[in-house]
């Protein structure tokens, strides 16, 4: 769990899985007309009806190895006949996940929901009772995405939205198993998009919403009134863990990205240009004599780099890839990382106050040890 010390208070950010140890087009939307009218009175519950079919239980339980510092000491180890083998534990958890594609059996979750330890066996209960053993995919630890896949038939898929076209102040739903309590549905807002920096996970561009989400409801559904996925839920930020409403999801169109690579290779490979950047202030913004206050500011490029090749320089503002505006560097890694190797990028950047547009391949992907090499 990590934490952050506040004034008056302490709060933390709690993964929601509970442990023993304590590819598709996006569709438009229409026009969202207000709740379904169900014998004269407002009501979600045909939404829900639709929803909760693909929203499934998640159990898994694996072990891990014990790190005892009196387990390394050979003589207590001699004493106690203790085999000369490392010592395993078994642990449990809980969550969630949404089924997305019906004919294939294939499930969405966390990956903090499955990533318990070694030889993780992971049951799958549907709304209907069922249970099923399910095969982990693949998983992506930079996003907290996971994929499994079950052998059934019957079973009910939940559309993919646009998480895109979400608005600040658009209602939302959560629908998940907290506590272990079994399949629970609350409803809220969308209180903001495009939540970073809370050191949650590697990849950050968090769907805030005030749904309730408690511990249990990592992998499970935040759906719009249309009963379309716009989100998984994954984390919480509130007081010991608990739901104080604010909750994150990462968005459905991220998590359809990832799937994708997932399905086809079990690995996720990100692209990148080699440039290293910061969000554009407006002190930076002004210092730079740039009129518009959003960008990614190019603090560094490396060298032999495909940014540097194609003539990007430290200073340029990157305003929009592809003719997709860029905000703020959240929108400039996924629109990088999630490219494929090999892709031409066209790169809108703002250089010296004027418009210039750079195509830059995609590189090859490296490795940790290898980034930081270059840019040594």
């Amino acid at each position: 769990m990590l934490s952050s010390s506040r004034p008056a208070y302490r709060m933390a950010f709690s993964m929601l899985a509970m442990g023993s140890c304590l590819a598709v087009t996006p569709c438009a939307l229409p026009a969202y007309a207000g709740p379904p009218i169900l014998n004269d009175v407002p009501t979600l519950a045909p939404v829900v009806d639709r929803v909760v079919q693909g929203v499934v239980n998640i159990a898994v339980s694996g072990s891990i190895e014990v790190q005892n510092p009196l387990m390394q000491d050979p003589f207590f180890r001699q004493f106690f006949r203790i085999p000369n083998q490392p010592l395993r534990r078994q642990v449990q958890a809980a969550g969630s996940g949404v089924i997305v594609d019906a004919g294939k059996g294939y499930i969405l979750t966390n990956n903090h929901v499955v990533a318990v330890g070694q030889d993780t066996v992971i049951e799958v209960t549907l709304k209907d009772k069922r249970h099923f053993r399910a095969k982990l995919v693949g998983r992506d630890p930079e996003t907290d995405i996971a994929v499994l896949k079950i052998d059934a038939d019957k079973l009910t898929a939940v559309e993919f939205g646009d998480s895109d076209k979400l608005r600040v102040g658009d209602y939302a739903l959560a629908i998940g198993n907290p506590f272990g309590l079994g399949q629970t549905v609350t409803s809220g807002i969308i209180s903001a998009l495009g939540r970073t920096g809370l050191g949650i996970e590697g990849y950050e561009d968090f769907i805030q919403t005030d749904a309730s989400i408690n511990p249990g409801n990592s992998g499970g559904a935040l759906v719009d009134l249309h009963g379309q996925l716009i989100g998984i839920n994954t984390a919480i930020l509130g007081p010991a863990g608990g739901n104080v409403g604010i909750g994150f999801a990462v968005p459905a169109n991220v998590a359809k990205q990832i799937m994708a690579d997932l399905v086809k290779s079990g690995d996720v490979k990100r692209g990148q240009i080699g440039i290293r950047t910061e969000d554009l202030t407006p002190d930076i913004a002004s210092s730079l004599g740039v009129e518009r206050g959003d960008g990614a500011l190019i603090a560094q490029v490396a060298g032999q780099s495909s940014a540097a090749n194609a003539g990007l320089q430290a200073g340029d503002v990157i305003i929009g890839i592809d003719n997709t505006p860029i905000h703020n560097v959240a929108d400039l890694h996924r629109r990088i990382d999630f490219a494929h190797v090999g892709d031409v990028l066209a790169v809108s950047i703002l250089r010296d106050g004027k418009p210039v547009t750079i195509k830059v391949p995609v590189e090859v992907t490296r490795s940790s040890q290898q980034q930081l090499r270059q840019w040594k």
